[in-house]
């Protein structure tokens, strides 16, 4: 099973499953000398762990660093960080093994790797993989604290309905100060309603989670094939259940004409900035020194305990399925960490390529 590693410079290899015995992540080439706040990863794995609507599987989130960590710092080797599975049940799913579950990789992957996949919780497939990339990911956001650069995720929709508040960076600083992990805006009982019913119904929904950037520099990205935008959407994608992303208008600009959509340059305090971002901040897949932003498509839980049609691949028959277990209602909330977290991975990537954090870094 390839691809389970992401970057060019700062690599971060994932590795477990849902009901294996870890998971976890590898850090390879981080900076040497970046003091290691343990607090801030065991915070992160918690906000991944908590939300509205999040499942009843309730992991202590204990990690270690087994490596390339020497008197709280960064020793330059690599970061070995491991997250133990404690809070799992496994037996359900040796009931209907032969059951492929509807939405899940179930049946492809016994297909791609001959049966042999851990099927347990969807093993590989998981979103209990996040972990590690949450705990990765915690150390990439303690670098860029270092020199300015600030991540924010939010919920801004769940269903149908979103919230249009202005996103501003002291609106984004308390996202986590409710379980919806979103900014204040009268649909928020609304949102709230929308899960509650799915959860009443035994079924499931999805929504929209937009994130920003703020403080990177102009000039960031490597295009064709290493632009910021496309390694921001490609390390976005890998979270399980995201299904699509855009940045700045995004589809809205197939409705609008050029001159309406193009981002014009200015003279501001004697420097160059862009007078509008609908473009997200990245143009020709390079920073601009505006805030980025982008938004991505979370779909509804594929678990749900509605009953549903499958097939019985040891009959070869069509067949009815009825799910037991902890499911996620919605996992909108629980995928803002992560979304901030891979993203951080990403930044810290093409800045270490492009020479803005070195190799060695100095004591503050």
């Amino acid at each position: 099973m390839g691809g389970n590693s992401l970057g060019r410079v700062f690599t971060v290899s994932s590795f477990g499953e849902s009901h294996g015995k870890c998971v976890g992540a590898i850090i390879d080439s981080p900076p040497s000398g970046l003091r290691i706040d343990r607090q801030h990863i065991s915070l992160y794995l918690k906000r991944r762990m908590m939300g509205y609507g999040s499942t009843g599987r309730k992991e202590p989130e204990d990690f270690e660093i087994l490596s390339g960590v020497f008197r709280d710092h960064t020793t330059g080797a690599p970061l070995l960080l491991l997250i133990w599975n404690r809070d799992v049940d496994s037996s359900f799913y040796e009931s209907i093994k032969s059951k492929p579950r509807p939405g899940h990789a179930d049946y492809v992957a016994r297909i791609r790797y001959g049966g042999w996949n851990d099927y347990r919780g969807g093993g590989r497939f998981s979103g209990r993989i996040t972990a590690g990339f949450v705990a990765a990911g915690s150390v990439a956001l303690q670098l860029l604290k270092k020199i300015g650069i600030r991540i924010y995720a939010y919920s801004k929709s769940i269903g149908p309905v979103s919230t249009e508040a202005t996103p501003r960076e002291e609106f984004l600083k308390s996202v986590y100060e409710n379980p919806l992990r979103t900014i204040p805006s009268d649909s928020y009982d609304s949102m709230c309603n929308i899960i509650e019913r799915a959860k009443q119904s035994g079924d499931s929904v999805g929504g929209v989670v937009e994130c920003w950037i703020f403080g990177l520099p102009v000039g960031i990205g490597d295009p064709v094939f290493h632009s910021l935008d496309s390694d921001i959407a490609y390390a976005n994608m890998c979270i399980p259940g995201i299904k699509g992303v855009e940045f700045g208008l995004g589809f809205q600009c197939t409705r609008m004409l050029g001159s309406e959509f193009n981002d014009s340059p200015i003279i501001k305090d004697n420097k160059v900035i862009y007078e509008t971002s609908k473009s997200g901040g990245i143009l020709g897949g390079i920073s601009t020194g505006a805030p980025i932003y982008f938004r991505l498509a979370v779909r509804p839980t594929p678990s749900i305990y509605l009953p549903q049609r499958t097939v019985d691949l040891e009959k070869m028959a069509e067949a009815e399925l009825k799910l037991e277990g902890r499911f996620d209602t919605c996992i909108v909330p629980r995928v803002v960490p992560v979304v901030e977290c891979v993203t951080a991975i990403v930044l810290v990537d093409h800045l270490m390529y492009q020479g803005f954090i070195p190799q060695v870094l100095k004591e503050v």
